[in-house]
Parts: structure tokens; sequence; C-alpha cells
């Protein structure tokens, strides 16, 4: 069975129109699409460059935010990587360490070694 349908143009103009809206953001490259990854335990095992066995404990710990649909364990990419951020620790401008530890006449390692100042 064979349907044809003759639109007027100014609809297939308008259809067009909205059709290039949506995909803007997708074109321009301001889209979240790599955050919409979702993955499977495998695959997460990969992107963590951890064992499948370590994601079933955390996922069982309830440690990792996870999905569980009809047994199956998906994880959400965006997810993960909000997870993982949660634990970031920033970095600390070692001048200011290396200042306080002369101050206070400690010794500071150095390149494999240590030096002690105020001998």
């Amino acid at each position: 069975m064979k349907a044809e349908l003759t639109l007027p143009s100014e609809l297939v103009k308008e259809i067009a129109k909205e059709v290039m809206e949506l995909l803007k953001p997708v074109l321009s490259g301001n889209s979240n699409h790599k955050d919409d990854i979702i993955f499977d335990v495998q695959r997460l095992a990969e992107y963590l460059a951890v064992s499948k066995q370590w994601i079933y404990e955390r996922s069982h710990l309830k440690e990792i935010p996870h999905i569980k649909k009809q047994g199956l364990l998906r994880f959400r990419k965006r997810d993960i990587d909000k997870w993982l951020d949660s634990d970031k620790i920033p970095a600390i401008d070692t001048s200011k360490t290396i200042l306080k530890s002369i101050g206070k006449g400690r010794a500071l390692p150095y390149k494999g070694s240590v030096v002690c100042l105020n001998p």
C-alpha cells in the first residue's frame, strides 16, 4: 500500500523552520548530547578504568548513582561525572605552602630528595 501526502509549501517551510530551530543547539555544539549517554556496567567500568565487580559492589551499597530497570543496571554519564566531582579536591597554591614551611623551618621535598631548611 502506498500513500502520498501533498502539503502546502507554506506549511513545509514552517515545519523546516521549526526543525532548524530545534537543531541549532546540536549543530552549534551547544548541546549536552555527550552528557545524555547511558552506560551499562561494562561501559562504565571502562569509562572509570575499574572492574565490573567494583561497579556492582558500589551499586549494591548505593555509593554510585544508578538506575535499575528490569534487573539491569544503567548509569547516566552526567550523574557519574557529578558524583566524581563531589569528591574533587581543589588544587592548592604551592608557593604559599613552601613559604609557610620555610617560616616554620620544615624540610621540603625537592625532586626526589629532601631539602632541610634552617639546619
